[in-house]
């Protein structure tokens, strides 16, 4: 499966993503914490606008984010 991922890499070792439910291969995915904290003062503007859309769709478009282990 590919992801089609708006990142922002800050060499976090983690992203927190949100898969498209209908749309498969489409996903959201921000750097966080291990905890899925994102800090979204690091955020461009387009990321933290991005970020709070996937959040207000959780359940209607887009899946429950998880926390995922990136390789740097």
């Amino acid at each position: 499966m590919t992801f089609n991922l708006p990142t922002v890499s800050m060499g976090s070792g983690f992203e927190l993503r949100f898969i498209d439910l209908f749309n498969r291969g489409h996903a959201f995915a921000f750097p966080c914490d291990a905890q899925g904290h994102v800090d979204m003062a690091s955020l461009s503007e387009r990321a933290r606008s991005n970020y709070l859309f996937a959040r207000a769709v959780v359940g209607r478009q887009l899946s429950r984010p998880c926390v995922v282990a990136i390789e740097s």
